[in-house]
This record gives structure tokens, sequence and C-alpha cells, in this order.
């Protein structure tokens, strides 16, 4: 497999299995209504498993413009790769948010409130403060890529358990730091779904909070960019 289409399938992946714990859990007459933010978290984790241990060896799975980013500030990754590799995680992102909307369809049609269609797609804060909410966002992408390159790669590999690390990784921020702004810690996780969200005819929607849709692309993009520097330093 190409690598550029493994970084789509597994941003995909990702994505729709990350959205779709958020639609199981807030959206009306679900399996899952009500099951709160730990399921959310487990799930989220979940997702990141599938993703990186389906195309682990085909692309580094990335799934994250701001994993590459970082990678690349760190000197792991070429430059001249990256641009590729984002606009397939960014296409994969939105390649899930479509396949998500379409399983819970149904659901979204019985939802009354118009945020919390939106929030099955994307992040927004939970108390709207511009300055803590980027703070949040690149401290949980710092979290985030800090540790990722802090990995070492083992000398006897478990095969798809080598992805379990980065799994509970990301379990670990969403419990601790996932309370302000839902720890998008990525564009593909945050503004491809969001774009989704206004292409998508969904019925009842609001607007796409394009005010706030900066605040989870730049915040991630500067603490990975952060957690790099901080990393070589190291």
């Amino acid at each position: 497999m190409n690598p550029l289409f493994g970084e789509f399938i597994g941003t995909a992946l990702l994505v729709l299995l990350g959205n779709g714990v958020v639609a199981n859990v807030i959206l009306k007459g679900t399996k899952g209504h009500n099951s709160g933010l730990i399921v959310i978290a487990f799930g989220w984790a979940m997702a990141v498993f599938v993703g990186v241990f389906s195309v682990a060896a085909i692309s580094g799975a990335h799934l994250n413009p701001a994993v590459t980013v970082g990678l690349a500030v760190a000197g792991k990754f070429a430059w001249a790769d990256a641009p590729g590799y984002i606009a397939a995680q960014m296409l994969g992102g939105m390649a899930g948010a479509l396949l998500m909307w379409l399983i819970y369809r149904d659901h979204f049609d019985h939802t009354d409130c118009a945020d919390t269609k939106l929030a099955v797609f994307c992040t927004g804060p939970a108390i709207r403060s511009t300055g803590g909410n980027l703070l949040s966002e690149v401290l949980a992408t710092f979290v985030l890529v800090f540790a990722i390159l802090s990995m070492v790669a083992p000398k006897v590999s478990l095969g798809a358990m080598d992805a379990l690390p980065v799994a509970l990784l990301v379990l670990g921020i969403g419990v601790s730091l996932g309370g302000t702004t839902g720890y998008a810690m990525s564009p593909a996780r945050d503004l491809a779904p969001r774009i989704m969200h206004a292409i998508l005819p969904i019925k009842g929607k609001r607007d796409s909070d394009w005010r706030y849709s900066w605040v989870p692309v730049i915040g991630s993009l500067l603490g990975a960019t952060l957690a790099a520097v901080a990393h070589s330093v190291a």
C-alpha cells in the first residue's frame, strides 16, 4: 500500500471510531447514550489503537498533521513528504466523518440540539476563553508529541500491540486534560470533520463554529513544534 493511502485509511479509521464513540454517547436514542467522558476517552484510545496498528508498517501511522509537523521539526521525517501526508490525513478525516454520519444519520435526525450535533464532529470549549482554550490545546498536544518522540522502538516487536502505548497515551490525555476543550490535538480530527459538518445535509444543524475552529489547529501545531524543540534540547 502507498504510504499516503495508508495515512488516508488510518486517519479515516481513527475518525470513524473516535467520532463514532462521541455520537454513541451524546446523540439521542443510541445504545450508549449519556455514558460519559470516560467512555469517550476510552473509545478514542481504541480508535488510535486501531488506526495505528492498521497502517504503522505502511506509513508510520502519523494520522495527525501535528505529529507529522512535530516529527519533521525534530528531524525524524522529511519536510518534503509532509504536505502529502497532511493532505492524506485531512482527506481521511473527512472520509471518516462522512462514514460516521451515515451510520448515525437516524440519531442525528432524532436529536434536537444543534450544539450536540456539532459536538459529534468537532471539539468546542467547555468555557469559552481564547487564551485558556489555546493553552489547553498547546499543552495537550505537547504531551502527545513529546511522549511519542520519547518512545523507544522495542527490540522485540509485539505486532499490533506495539500500538498500545500510543493508545494509552491518548487515554491518559483524555481523562486528565480533556475536560476543557475536548483535546482535539489534530486538525485531521477537528478541522476535517468540521468541514464535513458544514457540507453535509444534517437536519437542524447550526453553523460550524468557525470562530473557534482555528484554536485546535494552531494549538496542536504549536504544541507539536514546542514538543519537538524541547525533545531535541533534551
